[in-house]
């Protein structure tokens, strides 16, 4: 009954956010927003430029590349002289240049995989001055993009699409900066620990020991850590614990905040492009595909897991191996699934411990690309393509040009658009073939045949698609997945981006095409099952025979499917 009215009072919240939210994001970015103006106006002075100032599509990617290289390269000095500057009350040295390499690569893209215990490894000045301000820059990066594809459909014959300096910085100013502040009140008032005094032994009276408990600037990372769909705390072990997930109503919380921008864009693309009923086509292909994958995994933990029943332990509570028993496990089961299908990767169980059709569900949940509802501006700009490659094939199936909110699709937008789709499944399964078949990437996961296979593809589709969520039994601290990791992070994150900017830049060149009695309409039902079906047919085709040899393989090597 307590998951139900989770589900309830999730959905009510998040229906009041889609609105009002949405609403705001479209005025913030139309320029109507200025209560921050005395702020906004030295940020243009600093970097020579104003919201006049338009740049085109080449322009706009250079200055997100540009400004993407210097943060690579900032964080990746920060991390490296750590041990030389200030705020670093456990005299934490330097991360060797593997790992930083992969923790810059990793906070840079939105993708917070975390190779690494931060408690143990980063210093204070580190986690604040590097890592957490990459949580407010990289999403507000994201739905910069994602902003860029929706004025291409809502300009006409315009050669420009928007300015990416300020783009970000009211993204940053108007949404992100006080949303954050808010919740990272409510998250330290409910228990989450936030204070720079540095660790503290505690004696235990009882057996002599003594134990040093971890502490640090937590409780406001946690706020953006959700709701900028990053994922990486502060602590090793994530949302799991109380310093950084307190209480049941955090745990609520943290599902709403990763859930809420995603959502809330298809509301801002509707105003944007002058029709709310475009933006609900695009919610429901959302929340359909959602609902679908929280249902399957809750009924997937909720059953035993099939490895403790064999030895002869049967639970009447579903599986509760490696979860919280504050949570339980269909609420756990939900935070996984709002984590995969968005691209936070954060966790508040262990998903190494979820039954196998329980880790099926988080890991397909990241293969259809993160687009239900993916990440903060990732996750619409990704339904976009597969909105304009499902317009392709329904202007097929009535024999005429397709159009899409009156603009021609044409080869060079299908291009895009396929390419946009294609490169996060073909850098994940090759990473993917080369660990597995060399010795390096072999001696990563903890466990052998189905299951470790499944480690290895997780992390790498994982960190491809920008998630940061694993199975903890993979060992990723090693030269070859710090090197090959990072990598794939980078591919997964600007081998979409530039090919979206693109996209964006040439439909914001093209007219509006007026309706007529062929026009194939795309706010309806047969648009929502047609779009569903592109991005199920696109995931299943490119990851269906790997998948079969992890999770599925290993379900059934117990006897039984569920």
């Amino acid at each position: 009954m307590g998951f139900f009215f989770t589900i309830v009072a999730l959905i009510v919240l998040l229906g009041f956010t889609w609105r009002y939210l949405g609403s705001y994001m479209e005025a913030v970015f139309d320029g109507r927003v200025h209560w921050l103006g005395w702020l906004e106006r030295p940020i243009y002075r600093a970097l020579h430029t104003s919201p006049e100032q338009e740049q085109t599509w080449k322009r706009y990617a250079g200055a997100m590349i540009v400004f993407s290289a210097v943060s690579l390269v900032f964080t990746y000095v920060i991390l490296r002289i750590q041990g030389s500057l200030p705020l670093n009350p456990q005299h934490m040295g330097g991360v060797g240049s593997a790992l930083s390499f992969n923790t810059a690569s990793s906070f840079v893209t939105n993708t917070n995989w975390q190779n690494y215990g931060g408690e143990t490894t980063m210093s204070y000045f580190s986690q604040i001055g590097a890592l957490t301000v990459q949580q407010f820059v990289t999403p507000a990066v994201g739905i910069a993009v994602a902003i860029v594809v929706v004025r291409g459909f809502s300009r006409r014959n315009s050669p420009t699409i928007g300015n990416f300096w300020v783009d970000i910085t009211r993204c940053m100013l108007y949404v992100l900066l006080p949303i954050a502040f808010l919740f990272g009140i409510i998250f330290v008032a409910q228990g989450a620990v936030e204070t720079l005094a540095g660790t503290v032994s505690i004696r235990d009276a009882l057996n002599g020991v003594t134990q040093t408990i971890p502490r640090g600037p937590i409780g406001f990372m946690e706020s953006i850590k959700q709701l900028g769909t990053n994922g990486g705390g502060f602590l090793d072990t994530n949302s799991a614990t109380t310093f950084e997930n307190p209480t049941g109503l955090t745990n609520f919380l943290s599902i709403y905040l990763l859930l809420s921008i995603p959502f809330a864009l298809t509301y801002t693309f509707g105003k944007m492009v002058g029709s709310v009923r475009h933006g609900v086509a695009l919610l429901s292909v959302m929340v359909l595909l959602f609902g679908v994958w929280v249902g399957f995994t809750s009924y997937a933990e909720h059953q035993n897991n099939p490895a403790v029943a064999a030895a002869g332990i049967h639970s009447t509570v579903g599986n509760t191996e490696g979860k919280e028993v504050r949570f339980g496990d269909t609420s756990t089961a939900l935070f996984g699934v709002s984590s995969t299908m968005t691209s936070t990767g954060s966790a508040d169980a262990s998903y190494d411990s979820f039954t196998p059709m329980g880790g099926f569900g988080l890991l397909t949940g990241m293969m259809l690309g993160e687009v239900t509802p993916g990440g903060t501006g990732s996750g619409l700009y990704t339904l976009l393509i597969y909105a304009v490659i499902a317009v392709f094939i329904g202007g097929l199936m009535i024999g005429r040009t397709p159009e899409y909110l009156g603009k021609k699709i044409q080869a060079r937008e299908v291009k895009l658009a396929g390419l946009g789709a294609l490169v996060m499944p073909i850098a994940v399964l090759i990473f993917t073939g080369i660990a597995v078949s060399i010795a390096a990437g072999k001696a990563g996961p903890l466990n052998g045949g189905p299951h470790g296979f499944s480690e290895i593809l997780y992390a790498l589709t994982s960190q491809g698609n920008n998630n940061g969520s694993a199975f903890g039994g993979l060992t990723g601290n090693t030269p070859f997945y710090n090197i090959i990791g990072a990598i794939d992070m980078l591919i997964g994150r600007f081998g979409i981006m530039i090919p979206v900017l693109a996209l964006g830049g040439a439909l914001a060149e093209k007219n509006v095409v007026p309706e007529s009695l062929g026009t194939f309409r795309t706010d309806n039902g047969m648009f929502v099952g047609l779009t569903i079906g592109v991005i199920l047919i696109i995931g299943g085709l490119t990851f269906f025979p790997a998948i079969s040899l992890g999770p599925i393989v290993e379900q059934l090597s117990h006897g039984r499917f569920f």
